[in-house]
C-alpha cells in the first residue's frame, strides 16, 4: 500500500467515524512505511513468514480475544490479549498497531485500514527487503497450503507454485501434513526438487524410525 492509498482508506475510515486525526493518521502512515527500513547487521538474514493459511488475496483480519496461559505463562506475553496487551507493550489505543495487534474496536479500525496480508504485498515486501540483503534466506513456517478453497481444490498446488514464485529457500510443515504423506511426498520432490528445501526434524517412518525429511 502505498501513502496515497493509505490516507484514501483513513479517508474512507473517517467518513465512518474512525476517531483519528489527520495529523495522527500522516504520522502512523510515515511510521508504517519505515516499519521494514531496518539497517541489515551481521552476515546472515533471515525473511521468515507462517501460518498464511492459502490466503493469496488480502483479507480482513481480526486478533483473538483470548489466548489461554497456563502456569507460570498465564498472564504473560504471548498470552495477552486486548487492552493487557496494549498496557504491557505501552501501545497506544486506536493506532494502527492496536489494529495489528489486538481485535479492539476492530469494525472500525477495519474499515480505516482495510484489508492486510495476502501474497502480492508479501512479494513486495520481500523484494524490498532482499534489495539490501541479496543472501537473505525466506522461511516459510507452514499452514501454508490449506486454508481456502482454492487451495483444497488444487491440494495446495496454487499455494505451491505461489511460494516457488515467491523465492521461498526453506520450508517445515505444519497441518500442511494434512494433505497426506503421498500429496507432501510428491510436493517434495516433484515441485520442491532442487528449489526449496523441506525440512521436519520430527518426521519418522513408522516401521523404523527413520527421518523422512532432513532436519
Amino acid at each position: 500500500m502505498n501513502r496515497r492509498e493509505f490516507l484514501n482508506v483513513l479517508a474512507a475510515g473517517a467518513a465512518a467515524g474512525f476517531p483519528l486525526s489527520s495529523r495522527e493518521a500522516l504520522a502512523q502512515g510515515d511510521a508504517a512505511a519505515a516499519l521494514y527500513d531496518v539497517a541489515s547487521f551481521g552476515n546472515v538474514s533471515l525473511l521468515h513468514f507462517t501460518d498464511c493459511h492459502a490466503q493469496l488475496l488480502p483479507s480482513y483480519f481480526r486478533e483473538p480475544n483470548v489466548n489461554l496461559g497456563f502456569g507460570n505463562f498465564a498472564g504473560r506475553p504471548p498470552h495477552l490479549v486486548g487492552e493487557a496487551l496494549l498496557r504491557h507493550f505501552g501501545i497506544k489505543p486506536g493506532t494502527i498497531d492496536a489494529h495489528a495487534f489486538t481485535y479492539l474496536d476492530f469494525v472500525a479500525a477495519a474499515k480505516a485500514y482495510g484489508k492486510v496480508g495476502g501474497f502480492a504485498h508479501l512479494a513486495t515486501l520481500v523484494k524490498r527487503l532482499k534489495a539490501s540483503r541479496p543472501n537473505a534466506l525466506l522461511l516459510d513456517g507452514g499452514d501454508t497450503w490449506h486454508g481456502s478453497a482454492t487451495a483444497l481444490w488444487t491440494k495446495g498446488q496454487d499455494m505451491v507454485d505461489a511460494c516457488k514464485l515467491l523465492g521461498v529457500d526453506v520450508m517445515t510443515g505444519h497441518w500442511d501434513f494434512t494433505l497426506g504423506a503421498d500429496r507432501v511426498q510428491e510436493i517434495v520432490n516433484k515441485d520442491f526438487a532442487g528449489k526449496i528445501d523441506f525440512l521436519a526434524q520430527n518426521v519418522k517412518t513408522a516401521d523404523f524410525g527413520d527421518p523422512v525429511f532432513p532436519p
